[in-house]
């Protein structure tokens, strides 16, 4: 194993692949409907990494350092067999942990299936409880159960559950008290995220954006916490403990509390596209060496040489301007 560090030092631990661009919701901060319309064109089959070129390059990772995985989408169980790939990256040297982002809905079908394979984790976002206002959001007139089912499925089948939920001024901010007291009470750790600006088509702006701190103050008035130690190097989420006793509760605060200083994540699209940070605004083509013929050796070289010159850490210098006139890469497209 050979350990690669940025041009501010920092590791390179966790890469995030994403499987698949199609989604079968259309939240308006990721992929709004207006957008991502009936003719909207996705990638075609042969445009994504097969599972043996994600294999071949999650080893080439491991190899430089990664030892968490995260498969993302769109939404990733709409990948057919996604057991199987799984099942393979659970053998690779070096990997420790493997985790999935979903939206839940798919999981009381493939739960089971996803655990005995070797996943250990998943991510499941959930934006309101409140039916009306949850089915406004994700623009699949959608409620709350079918995710919570999945939540469940997800719990039955020994699956380490968090719930991660956007919050955006005018859309959902009062869902943070009903969603914290839901899931302290039965025990599901639960996220609240910062609106981003990921990509261009969400229409984000300063003004949308419910801060960290207004989130804690709102959860502290109702139900005390107090700040946690953070539980490993590059963590994202600001962990917050009930004084009861009675759980935790996070919060990502990537707009007014960066954490680029210790960014460890690599992120690499359907069509095999390497991206250092989330807020980029291109990718370097790995599916063209892998299907060009290049050695491992040559592959596992040009890797550890973007890493080694990395320099990204966009939310320390996000301003009004940039993130009104930098094009990014869509959400959907480079996982989150």
């Amino acid at each position: 194993m050979s350990n690669v560090t940025d041009q501010l030092n920092r590791p390179l631990r966790d890469l995030r692949i994403s499987v698949i661009d199609q989604c079968n919701f259309r939240c308006t901060y990721c992929m709004p409907a207006e957008i991502f319309g009936p003719d909207f064109e996705f990638m075609g089959q042969d445009e994504r990494l097969s599972f043996d070129e994600i294999v071949r390059v999650s080893r080439l990772f491991a190899g430089l350092g990664v030892e968490k995985l995260r498969l993302t989408g769109g939404e990733p169980l709409l990948r057919k067999n996604m057991p199987e790939l799984i099942r393979r990256l659970t053998e690779i040297e070096g990997i420790k942990d493997i985790a999935l982002t979903t939206n839940g809905v798919m999981l009381p079908a493939q739960a089971e299936k996803l655990k005995a394979a070797g996943l250990q984790r998943v991510n499941i976002s959930l934006d309101a409880l409140d039916d009306e206002v949850f089915a406004s959001i994700n623009g699949r007139k959608t409620g709350s159960k079918p995710v919570l089912k999945g939540i469940e499925a997800a719990k039955k089948a020994g699956l380490t559950v968090k719930v991660n939920t956007v919050v955006k001024k005018g859309m959902n901010e009062e869902q943070i008290l009903p969603m914290a007291m839901y899931f302290k009470q039965r025990g599901v750790n639960l996220r609240f995220i910062e609106f981003m600006d990921v990509g261009s088509t969400n229409g984000w702006n300063f003004s949308s954006v419910v801060t960290k701190k207004d989130i804690i103050d709102t959860i502290h008035q109702t139900f005390p916490i107090e700040p946690v130690d953070p539980g490993y190097y590059g963590e994202v989420a600001d962990r917050y403990r009930y004084r009861d006793g009675s759980g935790e509760v996070g919060v990502i605060s990537s707009v007014t509390e960066s954490f680029c200083s210790t960014c460890t994540r690599a992120r690499i699209s359907a069509d095999g596209k390497l991206f250092t940070c989330l807020f980029a605004t291109e990718g370097y083509d790995l599916r063209n060496q892998l299907r060009s013929g290049d050695s491992d050796e040559k592959i596992f070289n040009s890797i550890a040489g973007i890493w080694g010159r990395r320099t990204d850490r966009y939310s320390e210098e996000r301003t009004e301007e940039t993130a009104r006139n930098r094009k990014r890469i869509e959400m959907s497209y480079i996982g989150g």
